[in-house]
């Protein structure tokens, strides 16, 4: 069996960590280079960092706390959001980041994917995919998750598999901020239709959350941010109680 990651989220606007719900009503929720080497002290996998105010004037922010906690922290970290080229994508590795996530520009442009993960690796690249349960099924939100983009999230996961990407970071939109539990089945669908290790993102709120998505939703990893900035479980009881249930941890 496969060792599952915990992976904590840092949402950072204009340098400082922030949470909401659906995407929405944030709130400020500290400085991401000292989150960053908490959770890294405290045993977490990997962190990942979402740039969600991204834009030409902020991406100096990131790049400089991209830096920063690379030097305070010993574990993977991704850094994602407004990245455009492989120049970004380059500029940010060389900051210190480990892996690249790319969301709306990778719907945009399906040729970046391509052309980064033949650059750079597959391993660096990591597709982050926010969906919405439809009619029929899941569609694909990009936009920091205000527009859909027409698109259904299976054969988009599929596709850009085939394109190099090597991990997908999957968000349940209708399930991010509200602790009701990951959407499971999203998850499971996703994890069947691909090779690569699916990480599972969107609607932690306990213990047993987050043990039902990584069995029954066969994800590779779980991301979560309310619990952990707020103090409701630390990394070490997460592992614990899954440890006790059969899935295999990094302690």
């Amino acid at each position: 069996m496969v060792t599952k990651r915990i992976i904590p989220c840092l949402d950072v606007m204009n340098g400082k960590v922030v949470k909401g719900v659906h995407f929405e009503n944030l709130r400020d929720a500290g400085d991401p280079v000292m989150h960053a080497k908490f959770y890294s002290d405290e045993g977490a996998d990997e962190i990942v960092f979402l740039d969600i105010s991204a834009t030409i004037e902020k991406r100096k922010t990131i790049v400089d706390i991209v830096k920063k906690t690379a030097e305070e922290i010993s574990i993977p970290f991704t850094v994602g959001g407004g990245i455009k080229s492989i120049k970004d994508i380059n500029t940010l590795l060389e900051s210190g980041a480990d892996k690249i996530s790319i969301n709306t520009n990778a719907v945009k442009d399906p040729l970046l994917v391509y052309e980064s993960a033949k650059k750079f690796g597959s391993q660096c690249i990591v597709i982050a995919i926010d969906a919405k349960k439809d009619k029929t099924g899941w569609q694909v939100y990009v936009e920091s998750g205000r527009k859909p983009a027409g698109m259904d999230v299976i054969q988009w996961a599929k596709k850009v598999e085939s394109l190099g990407a090597g991990e997908i970071l999957l968000t349940s939109i209708d399930a991010d901020g509200t602790q009701k539990g990951y959407d499971v089945e999203l998850t499971k669908r996703v994890s069947e239709n691909v090779k690569v290790p699916v990480i599972a993102s969107g609607g932690a709120g306990s213990l047993e959350h987050m043990l039902r998505v990584l069995v029954e939703g066969r994800a590779s990893a779980v991301l979560m941010a309310s619990l952990l900035h707020f103090k409701v479980f630390t990394i070490s009881q997460i592992k614990k109680y899954l440890q006790q249930n059969g899935i295999i941890v990094r302690i």
